[in-house]
Parts: structure tokens; sequence; C-alpha cells
């Protein structure tokens, strides 16, 4: 009786699927079929991107606006012609700097244009105490120049307030807009939303300001390093709390209120 052997023949067959039958001139296998790669190539394709484009009204429902909240608009756009507010942003706190600044470049221009008129009035004065010979005439020698100096140190003394209360701060219930003049003829302006306001507070250094009630107002954003500043801020720490209480409320979702 013959083995039967039809079982391993035909795992043999099946196995020489997988093995070379034979080499061509090159050295380079050749199989019967071939060979099955494991991993599908269609996995390995990108999946094509598909662009889907929304139908936008043309014409848009509108947020319904109180009639005190538009009151309040019109208001501010009427007194700050300037400022670039929203449809329903109105102003709720204008800060200006405190007159203490001006003190300084004021008294400072005063006190010259004092010693040159001093000095154009007694001209002759000092001229004969000097002992000079050859006395020029008072109009020719003096008199223009000195007339000259005042109107430079006067024109100073205005470029110096103008720049110095046209820095403003403004609150809106949206929003917090600083106004800068760094000079007579350069000037910008900040906005921030109060939904960026991560810290807002204030800091007042010496006696000077404790007893005049003026410092400095300070206010950082999220993901910003700069660190936005108000110089010379009357009254700050009152300020501060109305801004913290406009900052909560936006950010809840509540009216903001004065």
């Amino acid at each position: 009786m013959k083995p039967d052997n039809s079982a391993p023949v035909d795992a043999e067959v099946k196995n020489d699927y997988d093995q070379p039958v034979a080499y061509d001139a090159e050295g380079r296998p050749l199989y019967a079929h071939p060979p099955i790669s494991s991993t599908p190539t269609t996995l390995t394709q990108p999946a094509a991107q598909q662009v889907v484009h929304i139908a936008r009204s043309m014409d848009p429902i509108k947020q319904e606006v109180s009639e005190d909240m538009k009151k309040r608009h019109d208001l501010a756009t009427r007194l700050y012609p300037a400022l670039n507010l929203s449809e329903n942003e109105y102003i709720i706190l204008a800060l200006r700097r405190h007159p203490i600044g001006l003190i300084i470049p004021l008294i400072l221009g005063v006190f010259l244009i004092a010693i040159a008129l001093t000095i154009l009035g007694n001209y002759p004065a000092i001229v004969s105490a000097l002992s000079i010979q050859g006395q020029l005439s008072v109009t020719s020698a003096i008199v223009i120049p000195v007339l000259l100096f005042c109107v430079l140190v006067g024109l100073g003394m205005f470029v110096s307030y103008y720049v110095y209360v046209h820095n403003r701060f403004y609150l809106t219930n949206e929003s917090v807009i600083q106004e800068i003049q760094l000079s007579l003829f350069s000037q910008h302006e900040q906005t921030i939303s109060l939904s960026n306001i991560e810290d807002a507070s204030y800091f007042q250094e010496g006696v000077l300001q404790q007893i005049l009630n003026y410092g400095t107002i300070r206010l950082s954003t999220q993901g910003d390093e700069n660190t936005y500043r108000f110089t010379y801020a009357s009254n700050p720490k009152q300020h501060i709390a109305t801004l913290n209480n406009a900052v909560e409320a936006f950010k809840n979702g509540r009216p903001v209120e004065e």
C-alpha cells in the first residue's frame, strides 16, 4: 500500500509560489507570480481634500440695540468724533492726564522768558556796569535776539502742552482706546479688546503722587509681552476699579455699566 502524498504535494506547490522558480542572467529571482505586498498601497494615498462653500445671507439679521445704548453711542460720536467706535460702542470713561505734569515745562519756560525780558529792559545799565566801550544801538544789538529767544521758548511751551494733553485714555463697553501723542506731528492709537485684558493695575510712587492723587495705569494682555501704560493718570484707583468691573462684565456676557 502506497502512502498518500497528495497533501504534502499541495503544500509544496502552494509554498513554491513564494519561492523563486528561476534566475535571470543577472542573478535576479523570477517568481511564478508577482510578490503580493502585505500593506495595501491604497492606504498610503492621501485623501482628496473637499472644499465646502457656505452661503451667507445677503441681508443678515442685525442685533437689536436698546434705545439707551443708541443714545449713548450717538453722544459718544458727537463728543469724540476722532474715535473709531463700532455700532453699539459708547464711552464709559474718558481719562486725561493730571495737570501736574505741565508744571515743570511751563515754569521753566516762564522763567527763561522773564530772564530774557529782564536783560532787555536793563541792557543799558548792564553795558554801563560792565564798562563796555563803543555801546551799540539797543535795537540792533539786543532786542531782536531776545524777542526771537522768547518766541522759541513760547513755541516749546506750546508743543509740550499740546503733546501732554493729547495723550488720552478711553474706556468703552467693548475696548480700551489709548491715544498716544509722541510729538507735534506724530500720533498713533492703540485699541485693546476687553476680552484680551488679562491684568489691569495701577501704582503710585512717592509722597507727591499720594498727596495729589495721580499715578500710572498698567495693562497687560493675553499672549502679548508688551505692557501698556498711561502715566500721570488722575485718581487711578477709582479708574482701575471701573476698568476691572467692565472687563469682568464683558467676559461674563453681562452688560457693561458705568
